[in-house]
């Protein structure tokens, strides 16, 4: 495999991380089947801001980032029906993103062992705050909570007040973004043995991995260099507001805002990868509306009839 465009991903995530992973694998040229709810589809389209300032369920801001470049499809795989079509969906994939609760797709009989025995070299995903196992595994948790729960607010701000976190999704983003690398990288072993596996990753330990100076700090000297010091001096950012980068001529020459038309949403400005690898260039996609692709794959591809459709859609089934 020398491109992410021979694998289908589909994605079953909801919330920030799982979502994240999946955008890349999209931008990156896979085929990315996002699975939502029936009713309502992710939360995240109802995530503010909005533009204009107008709720809209497809306009959340969430929702045109991170689930950029993929194709929709509704489905309720708590349904024998819907479990039933999911499986065919899996035997088209090679890579499955998750963030459910350990335990819940295995109540539901599409567990890990069960989806390997429909497709030995699936490669599946889960992404959730705390991991498989553990004391904490089936604990709900937040962004601010695996942020707090891997070290990082022990190491900013000053020692006096209240710890504080960075504002917005970072623990998530970051979880997604290891998530990222870790399917790539079994999605190129399963190509290569024909043999998939079960990525655990959590949010938590992603946080973690980033406190290594303070974590050495004390291995070698038993400091506790966690304390929260605050910055040691100030000095000028190249950068200074959300402005500033947007006309940064850096970014700019580099390509590395895109501008994506949305039918509903109109034209805005996205960031673009994280990264720039010279043989799968970035490609730039709308996120799609709620079960825009719904005729698309169910009869296109999975070769429903139309009138199968409209029962499953009056049973709620997608």
């Amino acid at each position: 495999m020398t491109s992410l465009s021979v694998l289908r991903v589909l994605d079953l995530s909801e919330g920030v991380a799982g979502a994240f992973c999946a955008k890349l694998l999209a931008g990156f040229g896979a085929d990315v089947i996002k699975i939502e709810r029936p009713a309502g589809g992710d939360p995240l389209r109802r995530h503010g801001p909005f533009p204009d300032d107008l709720p809209h369920a497809e306009k959340g801001a969430l929702h045109l980032y991170v689930n950029a470049g993929k194709r929709s499809i509704t489905l309720d795989m708590g349904q024998r029906s819907g479990a039933l079509i999911f499986r065919r969906l899996v035997e088209g994939a090679e890579v499955v993103v998750e963030s459910f609760p350990p335990g819940h797709l295995t109540e539901l009989g599409l567990g890990y062992e069960s989806l390997a025995s429909i497709k030995p070299r699936l490669v599946m995903t889960s992404v959730t705050p705390f991991g498989q196992d553990g004391p904490y595994s089936g604990y709900r948790a937040t962004n601010l909570t695996a942020f707090a729960a891997g070290g990082q607010m022990a190491v900013g701000g000053e020692p006096d007040p209240e710890p504080l976190k960075n504002r917005g999704h970072r623990a998530e983003y970051q979880a997604g973004l290891h998530a990222f690398a870790a399917t790539a990288v079994a999605a190129f072993s399963a190509d290569a043995t024909e043999v998939g596996q079960h990525i655990d990753i959590a949010a938590m330990e992603c946080m973690a991995t980033m406190l290594e100076p303070h974590v050495s700090s004390w291995a070698c000297r038993k400091r506790d260099a966690g304390r929260r010091q605050g910055s040691v001096e100030s000095t000028p950012a190249i950068v200074r507001t959300v402005q500033d980068l947007l006309e940064a001529p850096q970014l700019r020459t580099r390509g590395f805002f895109d501008e994506i038309d949305h039918p509903s949403a109109g034209r805005q400005t996205y960031p673009g990868p994280p990264f720039q690898p010279e043989a799968m260039p970035w490609q730039a996609a709308r996120a799609p509306l709620l079960g825009e692709h719904n005729e698309e794959i169910y009869c296109n591809e999975l070769g429903l009839r139309h009138e199968e459709l409209v029962i499953l859609r009056a049973s709620g089934v997608i």
